[in-house]
């Protein structure tokens, strides 16, 4: 049987420039949540987790362009992978990709339409095959790497190029800002005094591949399995019972061939915001997984949008390699009515193989993926 690996993978994000940097900055207690006070971004300062002018190279690419680009050459660079082979499909996840356009009045610009900046970057390597697209809110990045893996396992090709990547603009800080939904703090995840979500920005990529040795890479992490669901709730409010991302969850654990005990540890959604917290509480409470070690990303990274699923898996694939509980940075004490065991702090005791990763996001998208190690 066919299995799909985590062959390589890069994040660039404020925490650094590689996977490795950014997790060693997190196991290092580092956040890459600042106060940002950029007229060009926001009337009033907030925090976020923001690259700056180091993300843009050149009048020929936005930043968002370059930050994708820069992410991919990292994650090929340790391979032997011909990413012009039609044998290597690329897929885009993000939900506004070059939206920074609109901000600076370049409406005409063909680079806002996602498929055109998908195509770019996959012929920038080469590869002359259609890129997919994923934009379905938050749940993007997870999404992409579950069509990846269908893909492959249907044996449509032999590996697939990742990315995720979302930047801040005036444009989405304004969005989330009228759904009042900015916290005036660093975010705390699943708190008592959470206060509501910081946005971030970062691009990160990952090589699947059913056989990474082949091209050089890892044959340590692979996805086993994987849910989708829609709870049809509201545009921007998820469900109120959590129904729906249990349902995503229970598939995601029958595709995988596990049992529920395996479960070493959750890499959760939170995003801090009243609503989502608690909605996935309630899901974990129903799927029986309410005592498995949880931790949410968003303080370190802020939430980066279409980039999140695949920045928070990569850091997951890390943990379960160097067998770490990441703690939930800005959590203190527990405020969903329902109990989740929260990470506190970093605990490195014993060998980790399994993760449950989730995410949600607006119009009712859930998504739930399973991460084992190869011991």
């Amino acid at each position: 049987m066919k299995n799909v690996w985590i062959a390589s993978d890069n994040i660039i994000s404020p925490l650094g420039t590689s996977s490795g940097d950014n997790f060693k900055n997190i196991i290092g207690g580092k956040t890459g949540l600042s106060l940002v006070d950029d007229p060009r971004l926001t009337a009033s300062p907030v925090y976020a987790g923001f690259i700056g002018e180091s993300g843009t190279s050149s009048a020929q690419q936005t930043k968002f362009e370059n930050l994708c680009i820069r992410s991919v050459q990292d994650a090929l660079h340790p391979l032997t992978l011909d990413a012009s082979s039609d044998r290597v499909l690329f897929i885009l996840s993000t939900t506004k990709g070059n939206i920074e356009l609109l901000d600076e009045g370049a409406m005409e610009d063909d680079r806002i339409l996602l498929h055109n900046t998908a195509h770019m970057i996959a012929s920038h390597f080469g590869n002359r095959q259609r890129p997919v697209v994923i934009s379905n809110a938050c749940i993007s990045g997870v999404m992409a790497l579950l069509a990846a893996k269908r893909l492959l396992l249907a044996g449509r090709y032999d590996h697939a190029v990742v990315i995720g990547a979302d930047v801040l603009t005036r444009f989405v800080l304004s969005g989330f800002q009228a759904l009042q939904a900015i916290s005036p703090e660093p975010c705390k995840p699943f708190d008592a005094k959470r206060k509501g979500v910081n946005l971030g920005e970062a691009a990160a990529t990952v090589v699947l591949s059913v056989d990474p040795v082949s091209i050089g890479g890892e044959q340590k992490v692979k996805i086993t399995g994987g849910g989708l669901s829609n709870d049809a709730n509201h545009i921007s409010g998820p469900s109120r019972t959590g129904e729906e991302l249990a349902m995503a969850i229970e598939h995601a654990i029958r595709e995988a061939g596990i049992t529920k005990q395996q479960i070493d540890f959750i890499s959760a959604h939170g995003t801090a915001t009243m609503y989502n917290d608690e909605m996935e509480a309630k899901a974990f409470n129903i799927t029986a997984l309410d005592r498995v070690p949880l931790n949410s990303l968003k303080g370190y990274f802020g939430h980066t949008l279409g980039a999140a699923g695949i920045v928070e898996t990569i850091i997951s694939k890390h943990a379960l390699q160097e067998n770490s509980l990441l703690p939930t940075a800005g959590f203190s004490e527990l405020g969903v009515t329902m109990p989740v065991a929260v990470i506190r702090a970093l605990e490195t005791q014993k060998a980790l193989s399994v993760c449950l990763k989730t995410a949600s996001g607006f119009g009712g998208c859930n998504a739930a993926m399973i991460l084992q190690k190869v011991n």
